[in-house]
């Protein structure tokens, strides 16, 4: 709902003073969080160095042997033990599942 200008009368829906909108910067809480190009890259390029992680490289066979759900609850739950990673939520963990199946159709293209 966009803001009324103010009627001057101290009663009524559109009580108070006149006064003028102020423009605010965005507050820096709206965009943390948000990828930037070079936080993107340097992930990337560290992939590329240090390769899967256990959990995603069994979660890789496991898609090669098309258990698709089997890899899901894999990725969602605890794995490994002792590290205690997890990814936590089913949304988190189909998306792990999505990038992992990327990296098998990419490395079915380059032909490995």
């Amino acid at each position: 709902m966009a803001p009324v200008e103010r009627s001057g009368i101290a009663v009524g829906l559109n009580r108070g003073h006149k006064t003028t909108r102020r423009e605010l910067k965005p507050r820096i809480s709206r965009s943390k969080g948000r990828l930037s190009r070079r936080t993107a890259f340097v992930r990337e390029i560290v992939k590329e160095v240090s390769g899967l992680a256990p959990y995603e490289r069994r979660v890789v066979e496991l898609l090669r042997n098309s258990k698709d759900k089997r890899a899901r609850k894999l990725a969602k739950k605890r794995y490994p033990w002792r590290i205690r990673q997890q990814l936590g939520t089913f949304g988190r963990a189909k998306k792990k599942v999505e990038e992992l199946q990327r990296v098998i159709d990419d490395s079915r293209r380059a032909g490995h």
